[in-house]
C-alpha cells in the first residue's frame, strides 16, 4: 500500500477496477455454467445438420 501511494495510484479507483473486473469474471464464469447445456445442444444440432441458413452466407 505504501509503495501504492509513492507512486501516486489511486487506490479507490483501482479496488473498484479490480472489483469490476472480478465480478465481470464471475458473471461470465456462471454464465458458461448455466449454458453449457444449451451450447452443448446446439454444437450437437451444427454438427448433425450444418449451419442454420448457412445457404445464405456470402463468406
Amino acid at each position: 500500500m505504501a509503495e501504492a501511494r509513492a507512486l501516486k495510484i489511486d487506490l479507490s479507483q483501482s479496488a473498484e477496477e479490480g472489483i469490476a473486473k472480478a465480478l465481470k469474471a464471475e458473471r461470465e464464469r456462471l454464465w458458461r455454467l448455466e449454458s453449457a447445456e444449451a451450447i452443448r445442444f446446439h454444437n450437437e444440432y451444427v454438427e448433425k445438420h450444418g449451419l442454420p441458413l448457412a445457404k445464405y452466407r456470402r463468406f
